[in-house]
């Protein structure tokens, strides 16, 4: 059975780089086709493309492209992202790597590594340490250059789902009631609560997560019907963050301990609520409500 033969042009796109820079690995590294000849259109194996691949990951994740070259040449077999995600001497090379890859949209490497971090450290210190630095770096990017937005909503979404996996069916939650999380008014923006909603499952705290836009009336439906210990709303934008939200919420008993999240809210509205400053914030006066 006949391999399939890749163009500079077709392996380039596949690999996100420019095929000059093919090229140049070509020249320098002798990192090209396996079979090609003289007068002949450079023509890649997969063998060759799996190489490349390795190459360009290699050096995302920090490693010098003479280094890097070296161990694409030698690999052999199939190709194992997670075989590239090595430990980082510190926080910050695993922002840059993941700025790098996302920046190439390579969705396979970034996916590897947030998943393994997240593992390794926790939802919490992930968020923190990584996502929230890496999502700044895509931003201010996409401010100053206007080019981008694409990387943004691929990261976005990624991260998402990532989040969601750690919010599965939690085996004896210490809460006999869930909490209630909600973006409030028209807020699109919450990610930042699905942080929230995975870092509290690490700690077997159950919740109702709402999600985006939720109008007042399902959050007070919510309050009425489960009597929440804790309820936490989260408002990215100021035109979202109207004190209604937690000052029409029914009356029960107990009452839910309220706590608002997000740059939005007016902190003088919000005298009579917890406003949370960060993630570590809101999971601990939430763990606080629950009676840990």
């Amino acid at each position: 059975m006949n391999q399939e033969l890749l163009t500079v042009a077709a392996v380039a796109r596949r690999i996100g780089v420019a095929p000059a820079t093919l090229r140049t690995w070509d020249r320098r590294y002798g990192l090209g086709p396996s079979a090609h000849e003289a007068g002949e259109h450079r023509r890649y194996h997969p063998s060759d493309l799996a190489k490349l691949i390795l190459m360009r990951r290699l050096i995302t994740s920090g490693v010098a492209p003479c280094d890097a070259a070296i161990k694409a040449k030698a690999h052999k077999g199939k190709l194992s992202v997670e075989d590239l995600v090595e430990e980082f001497e510190v926080r910050g090379e695993v922002v840059d790597a993941l700025h790098r890859a996302a920046k190439s949209l390579d969705k396979s490497f970034v996916e590897a590594v947030l998943r393994k971090d997240i593992a390794d450290n926790g939802v919490i210190a992930s968020w923190t340490e990584v996502i929230v630095p890496l999502l700044f770096l895509v931003g201010d990017e996409w401010a100053a250059t206007g080019t981008g937005i694409e990387v943004e909503h691929m990261l976005s979404e990624m991260i998402k789902r990532l989040l969601r996996e750690g919010v599965v069916e939690i085996k004896d939650p210490v809460n006999a009631q869930p909490v209630l999380l909600a973006s409030v008014g028209e807020e699109l923006h919450c990610l930042a609560l699905h942080a929230l909603a995975a870092a509290l499952a690490e700690k077997k705290i159950e919740t109702f997560f709402l999600g985006a836009r939720t109008p007042l009336e399902a959050i007070t439906g919510m309050v009425k019907r489960s009597a929440p210990p804790a309820v936490f709303l989260w408002a990215q934008l100021e035109q979202n963050s109207d004190p209604k939200f937690f000052k029409e919420l029914p009356v029960v008993r107990p009452a839910p301990r309220v706590i608002v999240g997000g740059p939005g809210w007016d902190q003088q509205e919000c005298s009579d609520v917890v406003v949370a400053q960060d993630l570590t914030h809101a999971c601990a006066e939430i763990e606080r409500a629950v009676g840990l």
